[in-house]
């Protein structure tokens, strides 16, 4: 190793710099609290804070679910596997299993496909505040298996939900495409 050398990740991958400067831009970068979370935003009524960690393949959110909520609808990811840790409250899990009350500190992974499908309620009179970490492979779909509604998410912000019933044969639905076309001869 180089003396007074650091090891740097990026976008080019890990590298020695001899750079004090880029070590102190490292350290110094902020990051997200998962107990002092900035929330963001809000899904389904309930605040989300995003955690920017500097990760290129890995995400993480923490929803606080208010009592009488879900944190999402029920709903399972074919390219994204999630891993769940319960940072305060104690929350109903429904996966294809069935339903179970998970405490404080326990952690539950959601694999990818329909063995992974889950959602969580509120049940108790307390906010429970939740930390999901996922990949972050694009393209994902989403499938809600209770209402048949898939969700195509093509990058990390813009998504396209397509509801039951929506669908039709490729060759038909092509050529509405053809034809919606201004410069179609049709």
């Amino acid at each position: 190793m180089l003396p007074h050398a650091y090891l740097v990740g990026g976008p080019g991958g890990i590298r020695w710099s001899r750079s004090a400067r880029c070590c102190r831009a490292l350290w110094c970068q902020r990051m997200g609290n998962a107990f002092e979370p900035e929330w963001q935003g809000e899904r389904g009524g309930n605040p989300v804070a995003r955690l920017a960690a500097g990760s290129q393949r890995l995400g993480a959110s923490i929803i606080e679910v208010a009592s009488g909520t879900l944190s999402s609808p029920y709903h399972f990811h074919h390219a994204n596997e999630e891993l769940l840790i319960v940072l305060s409250g104690t929350p109903e899990l429904r996966t294809p299993d069935g339903l179970r009350e998970l405490k404080p500190g326990e952690v539950v992974s959601f694999p990818c496909g329909p063995g992974g499908a889950h959602r969580l309620r509120n049940a108790s009179s307390e906010p429970c505040r939740l930390l999901f970490i996922s990949e972050r492979n694009f393209p994902d779909i989403v499938s809600y298996p209770d209402t048949g509604t898939t969700l195509v998410v093509s990058a990390p912000t813009p998504r396209v939900a397509f509801p039951s019933g929506s669908e039709g044969p490729l060759t038909e639905l092509i050529a509405a495409a053809f034809d919606a076309d201004p410069g179609s001869a049709s």
